[in-house]
């Protein structure tokens, strides 16, 4: 399921990590996004933390959506205020998604899949700034070795990486993303396909 990666992955706007591997996937064709919108008031996305989503998601099976992000990255930034706070995603999302909020360079021991994982080099002077890397980040959202932000990791119910998308996207951008996996389409057929069929709704804002 990640070689789907290629065709998923539309957006320059990232920021590799400092992790060993620097495999970055590079858009054919891309657009600059429009500067971050301030917002105010309680998130659209009720975001849950990775415990609670595995717990959830036992009870009533649905795919899991991460925002895998980091305190310093701009990008991460902008896909939060324009694109989880664009009313029509945040609705599709928070009805066929367990959506989790994830700061990948947290300093907070987490439990995924029974596994106990941190982030042994975490440093707590460099807080707001470039830090360690967590396990979790490395477990769910390394593109061919390396680790980019934002990363947006889709999940099944049974905490199967399905794909982990990195970059900027916009909601007219995401929305075939999100229909592909919280319609379960990808059981049955590759994205190639099911995009020759699909009918977007969404347009630019």
């Amino acid at each position: 399921m990640r070689t789907l990666l290629l065709s998923l992955v539309l957006s320059p706007l990232v920021l590799a990590a400092q992790t060993p591997a620097k495999a970055e996937l590079k858009p054919a064709m891309a657009k600059p996004a429009p500067a971050a919108k301030p917002h105010g008031g309680a998130d659209l996305i009720k975001w849950l933390t990775i415990e609670e989503a595995q717990a959830q998601a036992k009870k009533a099976p649905k795919p899991l959506m991460v925002d895998v992000y980091t305190s310093w990255c701009g990008p991460c930034k902008m896909l939060d205020a324009n694109t989880f706070h664009d009313p029509r995603l945040a609705e599709y999302v928070n009805k066929n998604f367990y959506p989790v909020k994830f700061n990948a360079e947290s300093g907070t021991a987490v439990t995924f899949k029974g596994q106990k994982l941190a982030n042994p080099d975490f440093d707590p002077n460099r807080v707001g700034g470039r830090n360690g890397t967590h396990q979790l980040t490395y477990m769910i959202a390394n593109v061919q070795g390396g680790i980019a932000y934002p990363t947006v990791v889709y999940l099944d119910s049974d905490m199967n990486v399905l794909a982990p998308v990195q970059g900027y996207l916009t909601p007219d951008q995401m929305e075939p993303i999100l229909h592909y996996f919280g319609g379960a389409h990808y059981k049955a057929k590759d994205y190639q396909t099911f995009m020759t069929d699909f009918k977007a709704k969404w347009g630019p804002q």
